[in-house]
């Protein structure tokens, strides 16, 4: 009958024994890190997109203060690429010990609903830490447009169906999605015209080049304010302190656009939840703070923080939603 015996290290043969305390140190090595050690070493805030964005300026902002909060360095690395993938994915695969972590935006979840195959599944390859703010998208004219609301734009485009081009920051962004989806519910026929970006969309809108754009309250704030574009309107569930005379489109009767942009952190799937929770704590208490709501608004973002769980509540609605667009649309990513 075989038995299971406790080892004697002592009576073992000498190969044996190194052999047994190998495992015993591969064991401990493998045990996850805990959070009362955490951190012990540097951080890398990773951004899927090139530096000088608002995802990568809030970012450093929140790298700046979690380092002073820690004591310890933290630094930013831009890994862009495939319109956010490459960046997404390189945490995907990391080391899940909190010391790689996403500054991502609302493209990784609408991603699955544009595109065939990902190298990655946010939901099970990455774990939310907190939601860090949400972004405003505009739908704006130029000042020279005679259009005062968007009644009167969807007046335009209908008196003149095929010919009016709009704007976006680029195929399958959310601009893009905003965009078809008021073509689809107010029945008008308009030109998409993708842009790389939101700065070179701005210079046409200012221009006159393009009738209509929707874009992102970061980049198009200051002429708005300056009056050298017209905001008509913008997504989501409520006004903005910064355009509180720019009613809601859900306001004007046109459903569909209570889904949002954001940027939101995260974490590689197996981190240690002790960890987890330890980093969003922090963070959330930095986005919360005087100099964390200041610098957010300055770059016209809405702070949000909060826990993990409610982060992953947000993410599993704002999927639903993006889907619901993304089929009655019917744009496919790149």
């Amino acid at each position: 009958m075989n038995r299971h015996l406790p080892i004697n290290l002592a009576r073992a043969p000498a190969a044996a024994r190194l052999a047994i305390a190998v495992t015993m140190l591969l064991c401990a090595l493998s045990h996850p890190v805990s959070a009362q050690s955490y951190p012990d070493r540097r951080i890398t805030f990773v951004v899927p997109y090139p530096a000088g964005g608002a995802t990568d300026v809030s970012a450093r902002l929140l790298a700046n203060k979690l380092s002073e909060a820690w004591k310890q360095t933290v630094v930013v690395e831009n890994k862009s690429g495939g319109g956010g993938v490459v960046g997404n994915d390189f945490v995907a695969k990391a080391a899940p010990d909190g010391y790689t972590v996403l500054i991502a935006i609302t493209q990784i979840i609408q991603a699955p609903s544009l595109v065939s195959k990902l190298p990655y599944d946010v939901f099970k390859d990455l774990a939310p830490v907190t939601q860090v703010a949400l972004s405003t998208v505009v739908l704006t004219v130029p000042e020279a447009q005679p259009v005062k609301s968007v009644k009167e734009l969807v007046d335009l485009a209908k008196a003149n169906p095929g010919k009016l081009p709009y704007g976006s920051f680029g195929n399958a962004t959310t601009s893009h999605l905003y965009g078809e989806l008021l073509k689809k519910v107010a029945n008008i026929d308009m030109i998409h015209v993708p842009y790389r970006g939101s700065a070179p969309l701005l210079n046409d809108l200012l221009g006159n080049t393009v009738t209509a754009a929707f874009v992102d309250l970061t980049t198009a704030g200051a002429q708005i304010n300056a009056g050298k574009v017209r905001a008509l309107a913008i997504g989501g569930e409520k006004r903005r302190t910064q355009l509180p005379n720019v009613p809601t489109l859900a306001e004007l009767g046109y459903k569909g656009f209570e889904a949002e942009g954001w940027v939101g952190i995260f974490v590689p799937a197996a981190t240690p939840k002790d960890i987890v929770a330890k980093l969003s704590s922090e963070l959330a208490r930095i986005i919360a703070s005087p100099e964390g709501v200041a610098g957010l608004e300055a770059l016209s973002l809405m702070p949000v923080g909060g826990t993990a769980e409610m982060f992953e509540a947000a993410l599993r609605r704002d999927h639903a939603r993006w889907a619901d667009v993304v089929k009655a649309v019917g744009v496919k990513g790149e």
